[in-house]
């Protein structure tokens, strides 16, 4: 009776009890680029700092500017400086920093325009872009051209609570 005990108790016990999940997941992503030029225009400014001077335009004496605007762009006139009493001790500082033209067009991709900061692309290829994962999650990505890119992403998820 001791020999088939062990054999009672395993056809007696409980079944295990167990969730078994399995997921299978791919994907690809292709993409081409579109066109995209980005510009920033720098602004005129235009500085005088002085101590000990008097300023004139050569008409009108204590003148700081009698600049104009063309095209967005200050230019700033002649500005001299006389000192107010010979021999002492006198500080000037003129500073001029000249803007970018407002342009008549927009910008062409790949063309360098008038601005001090520019970025441009031209429009992505896809020429031979193409990408595909089979069944058995063996990928096959193929590159374009310029401006392209492509992922590919298989995943297998296996759960056991």
């Amino acid at each position: 009776m001791r020999k088939f005990l062990p054999i009672v108790m395993l056809l007696m016990a409980a079944p295990a009890h167990a969730d078994l999940t399995h997921r299978l997941s791919s994907s690809v992503q292709l993409q081409v680029n579109s066109a995209a030029t980005q510009a920033t225009r720098i602004g005129s400014s235009y500085s005088v700092s002085g101590n000990g001077v008097d300023t004139t335009d050569g008409t009108t004496a204590n003148t700081i500017s009698a600049g104009t605007i063309t095209s967005g762009v200050m230019s700033p006139g002649t500005i001299s400086a006389t000192q107010d009493s010979p021999g002492s001790a006198f500080s000037y500082a003129a500073t001029y920093t000249q803007a970018d033209a407002v342009p008549t067009s927009a910008p062409t991709v790949g063309a360098v325009g008038n601005f001090g900061t520019m970025t441009s692309n031209a429009a992505g290829v896809a020429g031979d872009l193409a990408g595909t994962i089979s069944t058995a999650g063996a990928m096959s990505i193929t590159a374009g051209g310029a401006g392209t890119s492509a992922i590919g992403q298989f995943s297998s998820e296996l759960i056991i609570k």
